[in-house]
């Protein structure tokens, strides 16, 4: 899946930035709350997607720059994924589903099915262009697409790639019996609280806590043989019912989990649905609690902090506007940089997509400078009550002592 906003912003990205106040936490790592945005994809049918990066609270977690979760939906009802051929520069795009399948064409030769449990990976490097069509046989569409920003010092160098990955199983360790408290009095202990929060016959029963996919990177001592550019680990999580886990990571790493499905606290603080819960650098473990009665499902993303000013607008990541400008007259001329796909098939027949297009056309560059745009430190970070004077939208709640911040106007990363 790409950006085929009407009017996507331009966004610039920094590793380092404006400082803010802590976030509180019920225990272990500080978590900071990212809610997602809801972004439709094309006309009244089309699939509406829930992106949680980038935002304006936060656009990068290690070199991983953009985030969107969509389904399960319908495709009767949405008409599924069918997007033309349309261009990438300097990135990687991540393609991992939980349902369905989706399959893929690019400029580079690259060809494939995504399939629920296995990457495909596509590296743009300096140019690529691609196609995704769900099959005929899909009913239901459910996963995530995610991007990587390349470093650099390989993005003027990296030709097109295609790669695929199927991970094994790897089987989660249930945290010790007289340690599987989730470390918060909301998420509930094992004398009280939320239903199987601590549940001491799950924890004892030798049964595993769940399973993990380990896509990119490396973790529960397993590593993926995808090619990334900078250190990064990418997983999908499932939880048993009760489940309490410890999970190891790596203390140079910041860490994102997205909760798909299922009532789930990190470190004590509830995740809601399709929202991700950040951490910053320094934990060597993370503490993910399964607090409902049914099995949850999540994402987890993380890397070392990214040190690189980014522009990312529609499909393409660079250093500058000149760079996106630059890309985008080079799409629309139709330009060697991306090449051709060979051999797309649309759901109105071979060349046509389902709005009738061969290639999707690039937007409108917006008739304004970029203003620089500063990811927050590499630590959780609670952002500062908004002014209601100067956003009357704006809302805040409080939850015992602790308050709650919402954002509901609208982002425009």
């Amino acid at each position: 899946m790409s950006n085929v906003e009407a009017h996507p912003a331009q966004v610039l990205c920094r590793g380092e930035g404006l400082p803010g106040p802590r976030s509180e936490c019920a225990g272990g790592a500080e978590v900071e709350l990212i809610e997602a945005r809801e972004v439709p994809l094309g006309g009244p049918r089309a699939m509406t997607v829930r992106r949680t990066l980038p935002q304006r609270q936060r656009s990068l977690i290690g070199a991983w720059c953009f985030f969107d979760h969509y389904g399960p939906d319908d495709v009767a009802a949405t008409g599924g994924m069918d997007v033309a051929p349309h261009p990438h520069t300097g990135l990687q795009t991540v393609s991992w589903l939980f349902d369905g399948a989706i399959a893929h064409i690019d400029s580079g030769g690259g060809r494939g099915t995504v399939l629920p449990g296995e990457i495909n990976l596509m590296t743009a490097g300096t140019g690529i262009c691609h196609s995704e069509t769900s099959t005929q046989d899909t009913q239901t569409l459910h996963g995530v697409q995610l991007w990587l920003a390349l470093p650099d010092a390989v993005r003027g160098t990296l030709g097109r790639a295609f790669e695929h990955f199927e991970p094994e199983p790897v089987p989660l360790a249930r945290a010790s019996a007289g340690d599987s408290d989730t470390g918060s009095s909301d998420a509930g202990a094992s004398d009280g609280g939320a239903p199987g929060a601590g549940d001491s016959d799950r924890a004892v029963d030798g049964s595993p806590a769940g399973e993990a996919l380990v896509f990119i990177g490396s973790l529960l001592g397993r590593t993926s043989p995808i090619s990334v550019y900078s250190p990064l680990v990418g997983a999908q999580l499932r939880l048993e019912p009760g489940a309490v886990v410890d999970l190891a990571v790596d203390p140079s790493f910041e860490h994102g989990l997205l909760l798909d499905s299922g009532a789930v606290a990190l470190e004590g603080v509830e995740i809601p649905r399709a929202g991700l819960a950040y951490t910053g650098v320094g934990s060597q473990s993370l503490r993910i609690a399964n607090l409902g009665e049914e099995p949850a499902l999540l994402v987890l993303i993380g890397g070392q902090p990214f040190g690189e000013e980014i522009v990312m607008w529609w499909n393409f990541v660079g250093r500058d506007s000149q760079e996106i400008a630059r890309y985008r007259a080079e799409w629309e001329a139709h330009g060697e940089r991306f090449g051709e796909v060979d051999g797309y098939v649309g759901h109105l027949g071979p060349g046509r997509s389902k709005d009738g297009l061969a290639r999707l056309p690039a937007p409108a560059l917006p008739d304004v400078e970029l203003r620089p745009r500063r990811n927050p430190p590499p630590s959780a970070q609670r952002p500062a009550l908004p002014d209601p004077a100067a956003h009357p939208r704006s809302r805040w709640s409080r939850r015992g002592d602790s308050p709650e911040w919402r954002f509901p106007w609208p982002m425009t990363s």
